[in-house]
């Protein structure tokens, strides 16, 4: 599944190919929102805002869509009116004279006006963004120390979109692992250190993946391992996919572990139980 850092990246290039520019022509899959085609044609494409891992597309007529990919869902931007070869179901394409926006394997969409978008199910009740420049470190500590969420499992809270918006699967081996923290622990367990160390990591490695398109290793020791030859999968995380390889900090074999459903890698040592 696309995480936050996946989806601000698919949101800024489809941004390049429809913000400012009319919509030509659009068109749902899904029969209960072909009734709003009329209404978004000839319109203009003001904005591609993201909350975590959903998406809201802003015309200038105060529709708006929004959209969720989910595990499957992908954006593709091409040509206007070149369609890919794809066994993938197109469930949305917004088509202007230069370019297509093309959402395929998406179920979650709808059309919202701007009254309706703060009582949706997911925008209602989605935890800050870490990639929006006004959350500071402070504020995802406090959050952290929150009773609403301090007696949670780490493994569990990190993929709660209702506390931190973005975080998925190896962002959240990531965060754990640069704050030295075990996933079975909880806030309530952890000193306020490991606290501040979950946090920093959280909006730095999140900023950084969008950043560098997913590294969340030590940016200089990811060049120096790319350098070398070693392939992008064995460089570009701390621990995240890296079973029984060696960890960048002590040596000791990475493990990998199933949580709630959910991969999650550590390593025993940096992370002691």
């Amino acid at each position: 599944m696309p995480e936050g850092p996946e989806i601000r990246l698919a949101a800024d290039e489809i941004a390049r190919a429809l913000v400012g520019r009319p919509v030509k022509e659009i068109n749902f899959a899904f029969d209960a929102l072909q009734r709003y085609e009329s209404r978004l044609q000839g319109q203009t494409v003001t904005a591609i805002d993201t909350y975590g891992k959903g998406m809201v597309t802003r015309f200038d007529n105060d529709l708006n869509i929004y959209s969720h990919n989910q595990l499957y869902g992908r954006w593709m931007i091409r040509q206007a009116y070149d369609y890919p070869e794809t066994n993938r179901s197109l469930r949305l394409a917004i088509h202007n004279d230069s370019y297509s926006a093309l959402l395929y394997s998406a179920s979650d969409i709808a059309v919202l006006h701007d009254s309706e978008l703060a009582n949706h199910p997911f925008l209602s009740r989605v935890g800050p963004d870490l990639l929006h420049e006004s959350i500071s470190i402070e504020q995802v500590t406090t959050r952290f120390q929150s009773k609403k969420f301090h007696r949670k499992k780490l493994y569990t809270l990190l993929l709660d979109q209702g506390f931190l918006a973005g975080i998925g699967n190896y962002l959240r081996s990531e965060i754990l692992f640069v704050g030295g923290v075990h996933p079975h622990k909880r806030p309530v367990d952890c000193s306020l250190e490991q606290i501040k160390a979950l946090a920093a990591g959280a909006v730095n490695l999140t900023r950084q993946s969008y950043q560098t398109r997913g590294i969340t290793n030590d940016l200089a020791l990811a060049k120096k391992l790319k350098n070398e030859g070693v392939p992008r999968s064995k460089y570009r995380h701390w621990v995240f996919n890296r079973e029984n390889l060696p960890c960048f900090n002590c040596g000791t074999p990475i493990i990998k572990d199933v949580l709630g459903g959910r991969r999650v890698y550590l390593c025993p040592t940096c992370q002691p139980q």
